[in-house]
């Protein structure tokens, strides 16, 4: 099949040319047709499901996180003088004639009681919190317009929360992405020169690669218009796009080029290069999508939406190798060797490649267990994983929204508390009548003994009164109720809903912040409601929850495909264990590597982050990528190890020959791809920093270690085993005529 495309694309080759053209306009035109991107999170989860409660029942509640705060600190003057107070409103005027603000709210505004809220400590530095008339998503495209009009003379002025944060995040995420491919792309086209030699070949996978990211942008931007999309996936569309259009692509080429050293025709070698190399590359584009698709089993979640966007842009990446490439490879013909670079090349038959695996070959099990040793040793540190959900630490610290996070948290009463909000839901009636509120005074006594908690802030117990007073005052006449109690009543109690806030000193991501959250959870609620928990600290504990479920589901069935597949390309039932055994060797070396670095921090002076526990979106992203991208290089090296064994009929001589015609590949596209991978390691925002270094280390470690020392080793080990299937498996393998024998028989050549 792939032999007679490549003869289809030869006779046609003008005609594929002028349809991947059309393609390219096609994408181009989509790009500007993509919906918004967004993150979002499982609406049934129970933090989501209490949040949305509060923001039906409670109008007053901001309902997109459309607010951000503004901090104004002075070294000489306090935020009580005259000329302090007179620079502050000065700032913040503009704000006040803007349509698009519904309120500003300063420390002036408070009442005597309210103001230590909105005035630090040492008393240097106040709070203003300015409201938006739109939700997060519009208002976050016009923040940094609002906060072009805060300016002072006198005053250092940060702006952080809500929406702030949020446009920093599109900020650092869009000038990441730009880094990455201003730093990626010049490095990928010195390591094609050393690979090929010649500046044709060198520009073709390039050429290739910024295709399949256009196309990749616009398929994810086109789903974006019927689901919800992440604001990652930009990020994640291009490096993984890059990463494999650009190693198809070499393979692909070099096949040709070496077709064409051994006296083929243009045809011919084109034919011979689709039914090789394009068909390993359309089983390893298999693989990476199916390693992509096992996000799919965490539908609701953002992570989901990455998984498309990636299998889309490995889709097309394939797609173009097979059509755009291979129909200029037609035209170009012999002239893919113009612009040759004078660099030393091997000589001989036997390179280094073959003498290693042949040394390797000779004492496996003395290579095999030092080289196990030490991934076990690597992998050690994911013992000691710590799982949180990103918030302001995921962009740099130099960020401004970042540092007003930290000046709140540090200088400001209660700004370093945890709150979280219990929300106690009645189907019918009132909740502030006698009964209810008496049952509400009992539970908020109840929520104030458990360990960790400081106070209980409600209607409830906000008036300091005894049970009976409390249900007299609640449950009497609203003109009897002082304002203060109408005021909270208001903000806290709907038709069917009352607001309670546990306090407690742990932070939001501590084990104690996370034992509260489930104690309460646990806790009898008052008779005839139902409680809901939601804050910061649920959305951790729902989320991992919400992730830990599915991860079993989704590493079985990634496993399990991509063994089904491997087993179509080669026809074995033991390759394909081994290739997922050392896949997990693999992974499990650069999830360590990543705790070490990210979590336990050793490297964040030099990598510019604040060390912190991982966020679960990183692990299930990096498994799903590298188990897709390992098997890339394990489908391109066991398709050649499979073809020099049919030639030969010797395992030992195949994998040494197979090695040595496609280590060097293998190391130069690994190079390419970690290139590619570390760039994005330079980013800012902390999320696409360690998926980059990680898969920069797996993919440094799958092509080093794993392929060049473990698969030999174990390959001898199995001998004559590698090739085993049962014989009515063998049977349908042949019958399916997806190998490549007949593709390689002997061609008169010229």
């Amino acid at each position: 099949m792939f032999a007679a495309w490549g003869h289809l694309v030869y006779r046609f080759r003008f005609l594929v040319l002028v349809l991947s053209g059309v393609m390219l306009a096609a994408s181009l035109y989509a790009l500007r047709q993509g919906g918004t991107f967004t993150n979002f999170n499982p609406p049934s989860l129970e933090y989501a499901r209490a949040l949305a409660l509060m923001q039906r029942e409670l109008p007053q509640q901001d309902r997109g996180g459309s607010s951000f705060d503004l901090i104004f600190r002075s070294e000489s003057m306090r935020a009580g003088d005259p000329a302090f107070k007179e620079a502050l409103l000065a700032a913040v005027a503009p704000l006040r004639a803007d349509p698009r603000v519904t309120g500003v709210t300063t420390p002036y505004d408070q009442p005597a009681a309210s103001q230590a809220a909105y005035v630090s400590r040492d008393g240097h530095t106040a709070l203003v919190s300015v409201s938006v008339r739109d939700a997060f998503g519009p208002a976050r495209r016009y923040y940094g317009e609002l906060r072009a009009q805060v300016r002072s003379d006198h005053l250092q002025v940060l702006a952080t929360g809500g929406i702030a944060l949020g446009s920093d995040f599109d900020r650092y995420l869009q000038a990441d992405l730009r880094r990455a491919e201003f730093v990626s792309l010049p490095l990928a086209l010195v390591l094609l020169l050393l690979v090929f030699a010649t500046v044709v070949a060198a520009l073709l996978p390039l050429g290739v690669g910024g295709l399949a990211v256009v196309g990749g942008l616009a398929g994810a931007g086109l789903l974006a218009r019927f689901t919800d999309v992440s604001t990652y996936a930009t990020n994640i569309v291009t490096l993984v796009g890059l990463g494999v259009a650009i190693d198809y692509s070499l393979f692909i080429v070099n096949r040709f080029r070496e077709e064409l050293g051994r006296g083929r025709d243009v045809e011919e070698s084109l034919s011979v290069a689709m039914a090789t190399s394009g068909r390993a590359v359309t089983f390893s584009g298999l693989t990476v999508a199916i390693g992509l698709s096992g996000m799919l089993f965490f539908q609701g979640s953002f992570l989901a939406s990455m998984g498309l966007a990636g299998a889309i842009v490995v889709a097309i990446a394939v797609l173009y190798a097979l059509t755009f490439l291979a129909s200029l490879l037609a035209i170009l013909g012999r002239r893919v060797n113009w612009g040759r670079v004078a660099l030393p090349r091997p000589r001989g038959e036997r390179g280094v490649w073959h003498q290693l695996a042949s040394r390797v070959m000779r004492r496996p099990l003395l290579v095999l267990i030092p080289v196990l040793a030490i991934l076990a040793a690597l992998a050690s540190p994911f013992l000691q994983l710590r799982l949180a959900n990103g918030d302001v630490n995921l962009l740099p610290p130099s960020a401004e929204s970042h540092q007003g996070a930290d000046l709140l948290n540090r200088d400001f009463p209660g700004q370093n508390l945890t709150y979280v909000s219990v929300v106690v839901q009645y189907a019918g009636g009132s909740p502030l009548s006698s009964g209810r509120v008496g049952d509400l005074y009992d539970y908020a006594a109840r929520l104030s003994r458990i360990a960790g908690v400081t106070r209980v802030e409600s209607v409830i117990s906000s008036s300091g009164l005894d049970r009976s007073s409390t249900q007299a005052l609640l449950s009497g006449a609203p003109a009897r109720q002082p304002a203060p109690v109408r005021d909270l009543i208001r903000q806290t109690v709907g038709p069917h809903i009352v607001v309670l806030a546990a306090v407690t000193a742990d932070a939001p991501e501590s084990d104690g912040a996370r034992a509260i959250v489930r104690t309460i959870r646990q806790l009898a609620p008052p008779s005839g409601g139902q409680v809901l928990v939601t804050g910061q600290t649920a959305y951790d504990v729902d989320l991992i929850a919400f992730i830990l479920q599915r991860v079993p589901g989704a590493i079985a069935w990634v496993v399990l495909m991509t063994y089904l597949v491997l087993f179509l390309l080669v026809g074995s039932v033991v390759l394909p264990l081994k290739a997922v055994l050392m896949n997990v060797v693999s992974i499990s070396a650069s999830f360590g590597a990543l705790v070490w670095i990210f979590q336990q921090g050793h490297l964040s002076r030099l990598l510019n982050f604040a060390p912190s526990s991982i966020d679960p979106s990183v692990p299930v992203l990096l498994f799903c990528i590298i188990f897709g991208l390992s098997m890339d290089y394990e489908v391109l090296l066991l398709s050649r190890i499979q073809e020099e064994y049919r030639r030969t009929g010797s395992t030992t001589e195949a994998v040494a020959e197979g090695l040595e015609r496609s280590g060097r590949l293998i190391t130069g596209a690994a190079a390419i791809m970690v290139a590619v991978f570390a760039a994005f390691g330079l980013a800012d925002v902390v999320l696409i920093k360690s998926i980059g270094l990680g898969l920069a280390i797996a993919v440094t470690l799958d092509a080093t270690l794993v392929r060049a020392l473990i698969v030999p080793a174990v390959m001898r080990l199995l001998g004559a085993a590698n090739w085993w299937s049962p014989r009515p498996l063998a049977r349908l393998h042949r019958r399916l005529g997806l190998g490549e024998t007949a593709a390689l028989r002997p061609r008169a050549v010229a």
